[in-house]
């Protein structure tokens, strides 16, 4: 049986996010976080410390993700989240930004084998001798620059007890442009030891349909812009219904609504908002004139107004 997760992504799927989405559809079976970015501090940032609060994240299967490229902080995150009852971790390498590529973290990290090699040796053996119950679970990119990266990055996590592996099978170059490079994905597939997930590029029921009919195999799928935009993307996928407009109301009125109380801002809720419709935007035809208003709305009364529009 096919199980759904919903990806991290920075700024979209945040705690408010997961609680709108749980309450209104909860259509999939794991819920990633925004990545964690550790620190010589060794302190949860505030951002990070109430998107891991229990209370914000209570009736999902929530794993919160970690961006590090030491295996000191790496632990010292695992320990915290342990505390907080999470049981699962997942480790960022895919994340393909310029600024955390720098710094040899995210998909970057995946440059140097040796290093990676020598990160998981330590965790795993620092597991170990703690007797720590704890899932390490790995979203990974397919390399910096040339697919053939993979054959040795997919060596690596064969060595040790992942859990399981999200494989985006873009490079850090390609971003979000050019198409998965599913010839990595089937020999990652016929090669993996671990459970594999796929994530990229389904936004619709024929694609994801086009997709198993290729990989009958895969059990695990991540959705993240596909649901983001179309939060009836799963249910359409399982039962070929589509979602009524009314119900994409509702999903924008209570995201709105959770954004202003959990910022207590309404001009950050707008923001917010914003970056929604960069998504949800895509789900609408003929309606460039009313998002173009919704992209300059500075006012509340201006944003409503853009929004009635759109969706009539």
């Amino acid at each position: 049986m096919m199980q759904f997760y919903l990806a991290p992504m920075e700024e979209v799927t945040g705690y408010v996010y997961r609680n709108v989405y749980h309450m209104l559809f909860d259509d999939v079976d794991k819920y990633f976080m925004p990545f964690i970015a550790p620190t010589k501090k060794r302190v949860l940032k505030t951002r990070d410390r109430k998107e891991t609060a229990p209370e914000n994240n209570q009736g999902v299967y929530a794993v919160p993700q970690i961006l590090t490229n030491h295996a000191e902080q790496f632990l010292d995150t695992c320990d915290k989240l342990l505390e907080l009852g999470y049981y699962e971790i997942n480790l960022n390498l895919g994340c393909p930004s310029a600024t955390v590529v720098r710094k040899a973290k995210g998909s970057g990290f995946l440059a140097d084998t040796g290093r990676l090699d020598r990160f998981f040796e330590v965790i795993f053996r620092d597991m170990d001798k703690a007797k720590v119950s704890l899932k390490i679970s790995v979203k990974t990119r397919i390399g910096l620059e040339f697919p053939e990266e993979f054959e040795d990055i997919l060596k690596i996590f064969n060595r040790y007890p992942i859990s399981e592996v999200i494989i985006h099978p873009r490079l850090q170059k390609d971003y979000y442009n050019n198409t998965p490079d599913l010839n990595v994905f089937s020999h990652a597939l016929a090669q993996s030891v671990h459970p594999l997930c796929y994530n990229g590029d389904i936004f619709t029921k024929r694609q994801y349909d086009d997709f198993i009919e290729k990989f009958p195999t895969v059990e695990r799928i991540m959705l993240g812009r596909g649901i983001v935009a179309n939060p009836g993307l799963v249910r359409e996928v399982k039962t070929g219904e589509r979602i009524s407009k009314e119900a994409l109301k509702e999903y924008h009125d209570k995201l709105y609504a959770g954004y202003r109380e959990a910022l207590g801002s309404e001009k950050d809720a707008l923001f917010k908002m914003k970056e929604l419709w960069f998504y949800l935007g895509k789900s609408f035809t003929g309606a460039e004139k009313y998002l173009k208003k919704i992209r300059k709305a500075n006012r509340p009364e201006e944003y409503a107004s853009a929004v009635n529009g759109v969706f009539k």
